[in-house]
């Protein structure tokens, strides 16, 4: 592994995603057109160049994974159709967490399919609401969005099933309260394959990790979080964010013919430990300077 290359990614990840959840949709790298891939298997890249999407295509109809801005809908039903796929088959809507960057779009896309939108427990507040509940974003109208109903209240580790694809939602809290890593199990090339979607594990700037009246255990969330992450199996690390996993440069390689750049247990297990030093020196930061 180059680890000066690797370092520099991660530098690349945190100043795009740490101002994530309060920039706005003119950030070029949320909206700008990214060819749609098969990652493998069952499982397709639908998303733009930073905000991902993932498509999971069953016989029994499509599973969405993050609608992304309201901007993002249009390009979205566009990257399903390259694919020779009907928009109108999502039968379920999926999101990585309660930011508008990554469910904005859910209530023109459920309107649009009929589809069964799917939302971690402590995150249905926060949707239903359009922001408005957020523990840090409530009072930013900037980033607020069109509320959405939802249909189905998942809890940590519960299965979605479709058409005989199994993901497991895994809560990894912290970065907002309902957090969701997805995992799921491919076949490439007869190859059973670990497929890991990071849902988010940054500290945003502002962040209060000690004496959070709104999150009290937003600490105790991170590090559990963690915990959670680095026990999980992966083959294919992917997140809701491109910058996550690297993916202008594995798609380079990918394009190239590098069928297998996106397996990357190492590169996994890199971010994570990654992130989870990022968090624990800001804690460190931020109780050295409460005495």
């Amino acid at each position: 592994m180059n680890i000066r290359r690797l370092a520099a990614g991660f530098a690349l990840a945190l100043a795009l995603v740490c101002t994530a959840a309060s920039a706005t949709a003119e950030d070029p790298s949320w909206t700008r057109p990214f060819p749609v891939f098969r990652v493998a298997g069952h499982l397709y890249y639908v998303g733009s160049e930073e905000l991902a999407s993932y498509l999971v295509a069953t016989p029994d109809g499509l599973i969405l994974i993050n609608s992304n801005l309201s901007a993002s809908v249009p390009q979205i039903r566009k990257n399903i159709e390259l694919l020779g796929f009907k928009f109108t088959d999502i039968k379920i809507l999926l999101i990585s967490q309660g930011h508008f960057d990554h469910c904005a779009g859910s209530a023109e896309i459920l309107r649009e399919t009929g589809a069964k939108y799917y939302v971690m427990r402590p995150d249905v507040d926060v949707v239903e609401s359009g922001g408005r509940t957020d523990f840090f974003y409530a009072h930013d109208k900037s980033t607020w969005f069109e509320p959405a109903k939802v249909d189905h209240v998942l809890e940590d580790g519960e299965q979605v099933r479709l058409g005989g694809t199994v993901l497991t939602a895994h809560l990894t809290a912290g970065h907002n309260k309902g957090t969701t890593t997805w995992t799921m199990d491919e076949v490439e090339r007869g190859r059973p394959l670990h497929v890991v979607i990071v849902g988010g594990p940054n500290v945003n700037p502002g962040y209060k990790l000690v004496g959070n009246a709104e999150y009290p255990q937003i600490a105790d969330d991170f590090a559990r979080g963690f915990d959670v992450l680095a026990k999980l199996p992966c083959d294919i690390f992917l997140g809701a964010h491109g910058s996550y996993f690297g993916l202008l440069d594995k798609f380079d390689r990918y394009h190239k013919g590098g069928r297998n750049t996106f397996i990357d247990p190492e590169g996994y297990q890199a971010y994570v430990a990654d992130r989870r030093r990022a968090f624990e020196k800001e804690l460190r930061r931020q109780v050295a300077h409460q005495h």
